[in-house]
């Protein structure tokens, strides 16, 4: 019998269970061994593996003894960020590329050396001759984190300094993923809708003038129009999304892989592989999939016993995806406010108002409202639990006309800048692998050449 690919046959599925019993770890024997899982202690805080210039996470203290216990704040280089998202908004001006500035050369630039810097960008916004046909446009899928994690690995063939991982050229490379992602992304949406629905493929080059947020909209919208709030605001998510501290899944990964010496492609392909998980970049998609199914189940998106209704549903896996979930709800660090989400939400209102969806934004600021009450009251929590980024992102891309399918991408277009400072602080700083150690727990028995054979 010859099994076909992606074919789960009786016979595997049967070895499958017969194997369970071998990975199964009793959840007792973290506590007894002192294990950190998931690298966290008792109440969530990251166990600490490095140090980092990049960017700061805090709680503020309120005073309480709690831990965790306060409004949050994020610093990019040391500045806090909702300084640095007022300054973009009372000036008017796009952000992102200098907030990739910030991130990579620790300063804020002048204006003469954003200008330079947009210029390299720019320069650096095409992809290779034929990498549309001979990459994006071959086994297209809808998954654009795939594609897009099958592109970077693909740009490794075209580079002839690939294996290079000196600054300069990891500077280089950086750059140039940078640059890159919103076009592949948008290009692999294009290509995937072709496939699929077939009728015709518009490709519209980036045009170097436009920022990297007017470029995204200008290349996905057949007509490549937009209003300047669309754009700003799609600006001001990719600033926010744009690092987040050492410790998050996608940003540890990348420091892992770097530090085994290996190349940048590699290292941000592994990072994309990351994101993906709907456990991290993928939660916005979950979000706005959890508003649809509410929004369906719920008469009076006003009543707030409906409401409350609904979410003791999700939280008792009867509701949704039965997972027990309210998703966008609750942060690893954040417990009162993250400042991303607190930032952001102005800015969705006033979308919310230029598109006639004022009604969804009024719900999502109810189950913002609700959503902490009903957890305290069906859940042991020692901490707050606030809204974060991904509450509102996704409500976000879809009043933008984003599809779905590039929610995550989105996320990583934005999070590559924060990958890239953290690649190239490892590379700089550390010398040896990162290599935690795993305590193992499997009693020593004896060998036998074939244990279940017949005497």
């Amino acid at each position: 019998m010859r099994y076909r690919f992606s074919e789960l046959t009786p016979e595997i599925i049967q070895l499958a269970d017969m194997s369970l019993e071998g990975y199964r770890i009793d959840p007792e024997l973290y506590t007894l061994y002192d294990v950190k899982r998931g690298l966290r202690d008792i109440n969530g805080n990251g166990v600490v593996a490095g140090l980092t210039n990049i960017s700061t996470i805090k709680v503020l203290d309120m005073g309480d003894g709690m831990p965790n216990h306060g409004d949050g704040k994020l610093y990019y280089r040391g500045i806090d960020v909702e300084d640095i998202v007022a300054g973009f908004i009372k000036e008017k001006r796009f952000g992102f590329e200098e907030t990739i500035y910030l991130l990579l050369f620790g300063k804020m630039p002048s204006e003469q050396e954003l200008a330079d810097f947009r210029k390299i960008l720019a320069e650096f916004r095409e992809l290779p001759s034929n990498f549309m046909r001979d990459v994006i446009m071959k086994a297209p899928t809808d998954n654009m984190m795939n594609t897009l994690a099958k592109s970077v690995l693909a740009l490794y063939s075209y580079d002839d300094r690939a294996n290079d991982i000196s600054i300069p050229n990891v500077l280089r490379q950086s750059i140039e993923l940078i640059t890159l992602f919103p076009v592949i992304s948008t290009y692999a949406y294009h290509a995937y809708k072709y496939a699929r629905l077939g009728g015709s493929l518009f490709i519209h080059s980036p045009q170097p003038e436009l920022s990297i947020a007017e470029n995204l909209l200008y290349m996905l919208r057949e007509d490549r129009k937009y209003t300047e709030l669309e754009a700003r605001i799609l600006d001001l998510a990719l600033v926010l999304h744009a690092e987040h501290g050492g410790g998050n899944n996608s940003t540890f990964t990348v420091h892992v892989v770097s530090s085994s010496g290996t190349d940048t492609y590699s290292a941000i392909a592994a990072a994309l592989g990351s994101l993906k998980g709907p456990k991290h970049g993928g939660a916005n998609i979950k979000v706005a999939m959890m508003f649809d199914d509410m929004k369906q189940s719920v008469n009076d998106w006003t009543d707030e016993e409906e409401i409350k209704s609904y979410l003791r549903r999700l939280l008792h896996k009867e509701a949704f995806d039965r997972a027990g979930l309210i998703y966008g709800m609750g942060h690893a660090v954040y417990s009162q406010s993250d400042p991303r989400a607190k930032v952001f939400k102005g800015f969705v209102e006033s979308l919310s108002s230029e598109k006639g969806r004022h009604d969804e934004f009024a719900l999502y600021s109810l189950v913002e409202r609700l959503a902490p009450e009903v957890i305290a009251e069906e859940r042991r929590i020692y901490k707050g639990v606030c809204a974060n980024v991904d509450f509102y992102s996704g409500f976000v891309y879809r009043m933008l006309g984003i599809p779905d399918e590039l929610f995550t991408p989105l996320f990583a277009t934005a999070r590559i800048a924060g990958w890239s400072a953290h690649r190239i602080e490892e590379l700089i700083n550390s010398n040896k692998i990162i290599r935690p150690a795993y305590k193992a727990i499997s009693p020593m028995r004896e060998y036998t050449d074939m244990e279940n054979r017949m005497d």
